[in-house]
């Protein structure tokens, strides 16, 4: 699997590098700043980005102007989003087009190695793996949950950080068949319909996410 990785900090970023290809990645090319990000992506067109926000010149949204550049250029582009802080903003910007695989992890994140190495995993084969800060933040900012139940809301919660029904069912301590109904409820909400294509459950949490 084909990675671009982008971090200033040249430790973080070489040990990303190591880390990344220990499980068997392959990063194709790591940058340091955003100007050289966005021809990175383009010419590599990878597997899944994994991008800090904030990168040189001017440390404000570089990283995350890139690869959201990147993905109107290269459609469905996966894309994992490294941060110190939770910024709801940069979120919901990344999450605006709907399109393919993204992610959103707090850097303290990184110490749990599994949980990484499955966010990134995940992003690539098209799914969602938010931190489960950011989740918190953007959904309590969101006036039409009022049209979901509290257990509906908590479901939601967990598909946004991309578990299985069955590790739902396991958090919530309840059935797998009672986590069918709730998120068969959703999509309803949602005004979703019927489909056997999986990417239903990814749309209706950028859907809602992305408010």
């Amino acid at each position: 699997m084909r990675v671009v990785l982008a971090e200033d900090l040249a430790l973080l970023r070489d040990g990303l590098t190591r880390l990344l290809e220990a499980f068997e990645f392959e990063v194709v090319e790591a940058v340091d700043n955003g100007p050289a990000l966005l021809p990175a992506l383009i010419k590599h067109r990878p597997d899944v980005a994994v991008v800090d926000v904030r990168l040189p010149p001017t440390f404000t949204d570089e990283g995350l102007q890139a690869a959201i550049a990147a993905r109107t250029e290269i459609p469905g582009l996966p894309v994992l989003v490294l941060s110190q802080h939770v910024e709801p903003l940069y979120a919901r910007e990344l999450l605006s087009d709907r399109k393919g695989g993204v992610g959103y992890l707090l850097k303290d994140r990184i110490s749990n190695v599994a949980q990484f190495v499955d966010a990134v995993r995940r992003v690539a084969d098209g799914g969602t793996a938010m931190d489960p800060e950011v989740v918190s933040q953007l959904l309590a900012r969101r006036e039409p949950l009022a049209v979901l139940t509290a257990r509906e809301r908590e479901v939601l919660g967990e598909m946004a950080e991309g578990r299985s029904n069955a590790a739902i069912a396991a958090k919530l301590f309840v059935t797998e068949k009672a986590v069918s109904k709730h998120i068969n409820n959703i999509f309803t909400k949602l005004g979703m319909p019927p489909s056997d294509d999986d990417n239903r459950r990814v749309l209706a949490v950028l859907t809602y996410l992305n408010g």
